[in-house]
């Protein structure tokens, strides 16, 4: 995996995002990093991780209300991951944006039909949502899960970002979870201090009581 200019042919870095798109803390953050694209140097390329696949070993212990969630989330993840498959990561990223918009903005149910409005508007075709009802793709998809909850551990969730260090080690973390959104120079600061606190040797976690839930533009 190339991890700098090469990728995108310019001198920015590389900030390798993976997401489950029925996560609405996974949404903020994705927006948050289109902001910081504009801001920084910095090129998102698109990954997909699975809140389904994560879940596995302890999904009797998840409450019903949760469980059924992850039953859903299993069709629009398997769509992601067909059209980066077929079309690359620049695809993924515009149907992430479509899917989520419906799903978390307009708050669509995670239906075919839903999700083929979402394929037609990122330019995919439609017969991709048959991977929603497919094992076909799930190999790939257990490979791209692994590849980002392997740089951060079982023991967070949704999303994980993976940016190369200073020394050729890679700063990996899972975040930041942030509503709304922070726009311009406040997006800035926040991705200059999260690398600054993910890029300290042995610094593990910061975290708050959240009190309030996502809040969508």
């Amino acid at each position: 995996m190339t991890d700098t200019a090469a990728a995108t042919g310019t001198d920015r870095t590389v900030a390798d995002f993976w997401f489950d798109p029925v996560c609405p803390w996974a949404w903020m953050t994705s927006r948050w990093m289109l902001e910081v694209e504009k801001v920084r140097p910095v090129t998102v390329r698109w990954h997909v991780m699975s809140l389904a696949v994560l879940n596995e070993p302890r999904l009797d212990d998840l409450p019903e209300e949760y469980r059924q969630l992850l039953t859903e989330a299993w069709g629009p993840v398997r769509v992601c991951v067909a059209a980066e498959q077929k079309h690359g990561a620049e695809a993924l990223g515009r149907l992430y944006t479509a899917l989520g918009t419906r799903f978390h903005n307009q708050a669509l149910p995670r239906t075919r039909e839903t999700v083929v409005a979402a394929l037609e508007e990122a330019g995919l075709p439609a017969e991709l949502a048959d991977a929603a009802d497919t094992d076909e793709y799930d190999a790939e998809l257990r490979i791209s899960h692994q590849e980002g909850i392997g740089l951060v551990g079982e023991d967070v969730g949704t999303p994980v970002i993976s940016v190369p260090g200073a020394d050729g080690e890679r700063i990996a973390f899972f975040g930041p979870v942030v509503t709304p959104a922070p726009k311009g120079e406040a997006a800035a600061r926040l991705w200059d201090g999260t690398l600054l606190v993910a890029g300290t040797p042995g610094f593990y976690e910061i975290k708050r009581t959240r009190t309030t839930g996502p809040v969508f533009d």
